[in-house]
């Protein structure tokens, strides 16, 4: 029981060392993304249709990124249910 107990404080450890990841990861996309969108504002010669494929672009980023994390976390879910089987 005691293996059980450890292996599941470490699969804790790597969700939170993976939600800490995660979660920096997202900050610095974030900025990148209000930098760029920032810039793009100030250049006269972006076009509209410049600036919507770039918006398509940050929105699939962002999308793929949510299914990733969920993806992740479905995952972790599963090793805890495995641990609870008794």
């Amino acid at each position: 029981m005691e293996t059980a107990k450890l292996a599941k404080q470490m699969v804790g450890f790597q969700k939170s060392f993976f939600d800490n990841s995660f979660n920096a990861m997202c900050i610095v996309q974030d900025q990148t993304e209000t930098m760029m969108n920032s810039f793009l504002t100030q250049l006269p010669w972006v076009t509209a249709e410049g600036k919507k494929a770039m918006d398509n672009s940050i929105s699939f980023s962002q999308k793929a990124r949510g299914d990733l994390r969920q993806t992740i976390e479905d995952g972790f879910k599963n090793i805890d249910n495995l641990f609870d089987i008794k």
